[in-house]
């Protein structure tokens, strides 16, 4: 990797393209990539209880919860491009869904059970939801397979990452983010996390991830979480929603489809 491409920030680049051409990048780019313009990202945010991020096949690749920061490069009629602060994924979200600026929250959503997501961000003002739904911004869980275990239950949908609905990797993105910790959004990146283990050492709350037989797309594998040395709790298409399933039964079924076989990590 260049030095040039090592300076550029976190999260996948603001960069438009037409066929070899960057007609737009963010402005932090410039002097590291050649571009036609650059531009500032304009601070928005997620003014709904969920949005989705598409792609630009209007495939659903990822979500903004109530609250968080989309930073906007590009507006193409009622549709903006930009990415997502909080994870980094890029895409394209409905205007209608975003208000101006990215307020500081000083509270987050720490209810499953509350008419905004789990890890939604509000301020002092939090309209239709009661102080128990509520935690201090840095006032964090401690588990991240209990915060999974309160999901049980909840429908899998791809691209999803809330308590409402969601995917594999939305689900142990949202029990770390719970817990403070760092929670990318595809299953490549949480299988970085922490620190490898062996299948022997594994125990509750250690990650597991199967990667995908391919990568050329935005489902990069699959992840879950181990409920003790046995089982894990994942969501699956397979079962409709987030369940607890034996591990032994999950390996089989994944690399019988052609995945990779587990890697555990302890975070």
């Amino acid at each position: 990797m260049s030095d040039a491409l090592d300076l550029i920030p976190p999260g996948a680049p603001l960069i438009l393209r037409d066929g070899d051409r960057v007609v737009l990048a963010e402005q932090a780019l410039e002097g590291l990539i050649r571009a036609e313009a650059y531009l500032r990202p304009e601070p928005m945010h997620c003014r709904v209880p969920v949005a989705d991020i598409l792609s630009e096949t209007d495939q659903r690749t990822d979500q903004l919860l109530f609250g968080e920061a989309f930073d906007v490069l590009h507006r193409q009629g009622e549709r903006a491009w930009g990415r997502a602060r909080r994870d980094g994924v890029v895409g394209w979200v409905a205007l209608n869904l975003l208000s101006p600026g990215a307020p500081l929250a000083t509270r987050r959503v720490s209810s499953v059970a509350a008419a905004l997501p789990l890890n939604a961000l509000v301020g002092e003002t939090a309209d239709g939801l009661s102080e128990a739904d509520l935690q201090p911004v840095g006032d964090f869980e401690r588990e991240p397979v209990a915060v999974a275990e309160r999901l049980l239950g909840r429908p899998h949908a791809l691209g999803a990452r809330s308590s409402f609905e969601t995917d594999c990797s939305g689900l142990v993105q949202q029990a770390l983010l719970a817990c403070g910790l760092p929670g990318p959004r595809r299953s490549d990146a949480q299988a970085d996390l922490g620190r490898p283990i062996a299948r022997a050492a594994a125990q509750r709350g250690d990650l597991v991830v199967w990667m995908a037989p391919n990568q050329d797309h935005d489902w990069t594998g699959h992840s879950a979480i181990m409920v003790d040395a046995d089982q894990v709790i994942h969501a699956n298409g397979a079962h409709g929603g987030v369940v607890i399933e034996p591990l032994s039964e999950v390996e089989a079924r994944l690399t019988g489809e052609g995945f990779a076989s587990a890697v555990f990590r302890r975070i």
